[in-house]
């Protein structure tokens, strides 16, 4: 009698132990498979970088080393001297000092200035229940209720409140990265009462607005 009351317990104890491990583990695979995002409700100060974008890049007392360069598809601009030099997904300021460090082995404390003449590598896709669906390329930045309008707005039976935007991000070290797609909901109703959580907020290049 003893024996088997002593094998119940155990018995129980086991089964406990056992569920706290089974919800343990799925948490953490949870958390494991959500991706958090991060989003902006106001403009960036600073604009990436990417292919298409024309640059004008000038060195001071170096007119031989300044002009007008467009970002090729690989993400890099050509210089004189330099060689290729990474461009996208870099702000100006980071690019021109990346560009003076390089002209350090040629030039004596150069002095370097990027300024962006054209956009082109900004875009979205407007995809779904909308009017005019299609790929947007913009000059300046745009929240998901902007993007909406440029589809052409909401059709009959769109599911406002079931929004998604898809984003490419990056995770791991610099050279090592992997692409994953994100999902981040947007409810219309919650933009209209003010929710910040994701709320209206600025979309990034190359970022597809679903609207189911």
């Amino acid at each position: 009698m003893i024996s088997i009351t002593w094998s119940r317990e155990r018995f129980y104890a086991l089964l406990t132990v056992t569920l706290i491990t089974t919800m343990t583990l799925g948490m953490a695979a949870c958390a494991e498979n959500r991706m958090d995002y991060k989003v902006h409700l106001t403009e960036p100060s600073d604009f990436f970088l990417g292919p298409e974008d024309v640059l004008k890049v000038t060195v001071w007392k170096s007119p031989d080393l300044s002009g007008e360069v467009a970002i090729r598809p690989d993400g890099t601009i050509t210089l004189p001297l330099i060689g290729d030099v990474p461009a996208a997904g870099l702000t100006a300021n980071v690019l021109a000092k990346r560009i003076s460090e390089r002209l350090t082995e040629y030039v004596s404390s150069p002095i370097v200035t990027v300024q962006v003449k054209e956009v082109n590598s900004y875009f979205i896709y407007v995809m779904g229940e909308v009017l005019k669906p299609g790929k947007y390329p913009l000059k300046s930045y745009t929240n998901v209720m902007q993007g909406v309008a440029l589809g052409g707005g909401f059709a009959p039976f769109a599911n406002k409140n079931k929004i998604k935007v898809l984003r490419n991000v990056s995770t791991g070290a610099v050279g090592h990265e992997e692409k994953h797609q994100i999902e981040i909901p947007v409810r219309y109703d919650d933009i209209l009462k003010g929710i910040a959580v994701p709320g209206n907020f600025i979309l990034l290049s190359g970022d597809v607005i679903v609207v189911p």
